[in-house]
C-alpha cells in the first residue's frame, strides 16, 4: 500500500464561515420584529400574584415573549402595567426615558429590572446593582426543560411578587389557595444546520479507503460538530451520508483539532465522496462552533 493521502478543503471552509456569520446576523436583528407572546394561553398558566396588587396577567396584553436573551413586553395589572423592557412597552420604545429590560441567560435564569409607573422599579435579582443578595435571595428562573416560572421578583413599596403558587413564602400553595403559574413555551434547546461538501476525486480508479477526518476553527463550550459521509464510483452518485453505524441516523462527533478514525468497512472501494459537516449550537443558541477547514486522510 502506498502512503497516505491528505485532501484539503479550503472552498468549502469559507463556505461555513459564511453561513455562520449569516446565521449571527440573522439573531442580531431578532428583536427589530415583534413576536407574539409564548406566554401560554391556558387560564391557570399566566398568571402572577401579589399581596397589595392582585392578580398579574402575563397574557392579555399578547406582547410578553421571552426570548434567549430577553424578556419583553408588558404584564397588566390593577396598577397598571408591569414593563419588562423599554423598547417594547405599551408607549413604544421609551429607552430614551429610562433603559431598562429583564435579561435571561440563556438557560432560563431571569435578572435586572421591570417598571411599573405607579410603584417604579421591580428587580428580578437579588444580585442587581451588584450589592449582593445578604438576608435575601431571590431570582426569577425558568425551567428550562417545563417553560414554568419560578421563584419571586421584589418591589419596595409592594413587596413580592410570586409568579408560580409552588414557591409562595418557600411552600406549595398551589392546592391549599390558587393553582397558578406563568409558563412560556421557549424552552432551552439547541439549533443545528448542516452543510454538504462538493464532491472530490481521489484519482484511483479501482477506490479509495477513507481513513480518518480532522478539522479545524472554533468550538464553544456545549457546541458540537458532527460528520456524516458519502461514497460513490460516479461523479453524480447516488449520495447517501451515513454515520458510524452505516445509517444516516448517526454520525461522528468530532472536537476541534482531534483526528476520528472512520470505519474502514464503510468507505472503501470508492473514488468519489463527499462530507456533511453537522453544527449544532451550545443549549442557549448563543454560540455556534465555526468550521475553518477539514482535512481527510485517505489512502489507494
Amino acid at each position: 500500500m502506498t502512503d497516505s493521502k491528505k485532501t484539503f478543503f479550503p472552498q468549502s471552509a469559507r463556505v461555513v464561515i459564511t453561513t455562520v456569520l449569516v446565521a449571527s446576523c440573522l439573531l442580531a436583528g431578532a428583536r427589530l420584529a415583534r413576536a407574539i407572546t409564548n406566554i401560554s394561553a391556558v387560564p391557570s398558566e399566566h398568571w402572577g400574584w401579589n399581596d397589595l396588587v392582585g392578580w398579574i396577567n402575563f397574557y392579555e396584553t399578547d406582547t410578553v415573549n421571552l426570548q434567549a436573551n430577553i424578556l419583553d413586553g408588558y404584564a397588566s395589572s390593577s396598577a397598571g402595567d408591569f414593563s419588562f423592557d423599554c423598547a417594547t412597552s405599551r408607549s413604544g420604545n421609551i429607552c430614551g426615558q429610562g433603559d431598562y429590560r429583564v435579561t435571561n441567560d440563556g438557560s432560563g435564569s431571569l435578572s435586572q429590572w421591570a417598571w411599573n409607573d405607579i410603584y417604579g422599579w421591580i428587580s428580578f435579582d437579588c444580585g442587581n446593582g451588584g450589592a449582593g443578595c445578604g438576608q435575601s435571595s431571590y431570582r426569577v428562573y425558568v425551567d428550562p426543560a417545563t417553560g414554568e416560572f419560578h421563584n419571586y421578583a421584589w418591589n419596595d413599596v409592594i413587596g413580592w411578587i410570586a409568579v408560580n403558587c409552588f414557591d409562595i413564602g418557600g411552600q406549595n400553595y398551589c392546592d391549599n389557595t390558587s393553582n397558578f403559574k406563568v409558563k412560556t413555551s421557549w424552552t432551552v434547546t439547541s439549533t443545528s444546520g448542516y452543510l454538504d461538501s462538493a464532491t472530490y476525486d481521489t484519482g484511483v480508479p479501482g477506490g479509495a479507503q477513507l481513513n480518518s477526518v480532522l478539522w479545524h476553527g472554533n468550538q464553544p463550550a456545549q457546541t458540537l460538530v458532527g460528520f456524516q459521509f458519502a461514497a460513490s464510483n460516479a461523479p453524480a452518485g447516488p449520495w447517501d451520508f451515513i454515520g458510524p453505524d452505516g445509517t444516516p441516523n448517526t454520525y461522528y462527533q468530532v472536537s476541534e483539532g482531534a483526528t476520528q478514525r472512520l470505519d474502514y468497512n464503510l468507505f472503501y472501494n470508492q473514488r468519489y465522496f463527499r462530507y456533511r459537516a453537522i453544527l449544532t449550537s451550545d443549549p442557549s443558541r448563543t454560540a455556534s462552533p465555526r468550521i475553518d477547514d477539514v482535512i481527510i486522510n485517505w489512502s489507494p
